[in-house]
């Protein structure tokens, strides 16, 4: 019998990437799957460049995918820095599909610059996906699971979350905060046998990692050469870590009974915190 045979499962950002990585592991141990993305955000200093991300058109794919598997998933259109879109969209993965076991705070954004460079909106669009994207999921998601008997909340944070890097002092506190904010939500709901963790990938070769390769690179070098030195010289096992490695803690924690309150690095050995 599948592991999370009956659950339903609830993953922001699940369109491509991490997201899509968790989505579908979590399918494939047997759970049902409302994926959330978004077509348009509010600003384009971010990885994307433009404010038509296209993620929702990228959810199709995803969720034909997960389809294929024999399990249940739709797509949900959602801003989750919008209270009002993050409130429909887990009314709808219950309308749907019957309930809300296991909620993954995956949607996140990132920019390189220095802190002096700047600029506000910068700042203001990393807080409100990467931050308040989490806090308003959690907040709708947890009446549900109450009401349920309990859950499962897995904030995707980062190992940016335990080190801080140059030029990313606004991502990093971004996921220093997530980090924060997931220990203290697990001491908050245990008595209400909702569990919640965070994973901190390491270097993943993403679309993220796609433009931060190119903002990182030295005189001379190219995307490439850049996107190797970061393997060579960040990573202690040699190998960057991939989707399908998020995906695997992902079943574990939505099964460990006894597991919360933790931030998890999935890196290659780059963080020991």
């Amino acid at each position: 019998m599948a592991q999370l045979s009956s659950k339903v499962a609830l993953v922001t950002g699940g369109a491509r990437g991490i997201g899509r990585g968790i989505a579908v592991a979590l399918a494939e141990a047997g759970a049902d799957i409302a994926i959330a993305d978004v077509e348009q955000i509010s600003s384009p200093t971010q990885q994307y460049g433009t404010t038509a991300v296209g993620g929702f058109t990228a959810v199709q794919t995803t969720v034909a995918e997960i389809s294929n598997l024999g399990r249940r998933a739709i797509a949900i259109q959602a801003d989750v820095s919008r209270k009002d879109d993050v409130q429909r969209m887990v009314e709808e993965t219950v309308r749907q599909l019957g309930s809300l076991d296991i909620l993954v705070c995956n949607a996140g954004v990132v920019s390189f610059s220095t802190v002096e460079a700047m600029t506000e909106d910068a700042w203001d669009l990393t807080f409100a996906v990467n931050v308040k994207g989490i806090f308003l999921s959690c907040q709708a998601a947890i009446p549900v699971m109450k009401t349920g008997g309990g859950g499962c909340i897995i904030n995707v944070a980062s190992v940016a979350g335990k080190t801080g890097q140059p030029g990313m002092a606004h991502y990093c506190a971004s996921k220093f905060a997530v980090v924060g904010f997931t220990n203290s939500l697990a001491k908050e709901l245990a008595a209400d046998n909702i569990r919640v963790n965070a994973i901190c990938p390491g270097i993943v070769r993403t679309q993220m990692w796609e433009y931060l390769a190119d903002k990182r690179k030295e005189q001379g070098e190219s995307k490439e050469e850049s996107w190797q030195r970061a393997i060579k010289t960040r990573i202690p096992l040699g190998r960057p870590q991939t989707p399908e490695d998020m995906g695997q803690l992902s079943v574990y924690l939505a099964t460990a009974e006894n597991v919360t309150g933790q931030a998890i690095n999935v890196d290659g050995g780059i963080e020991f915190h």
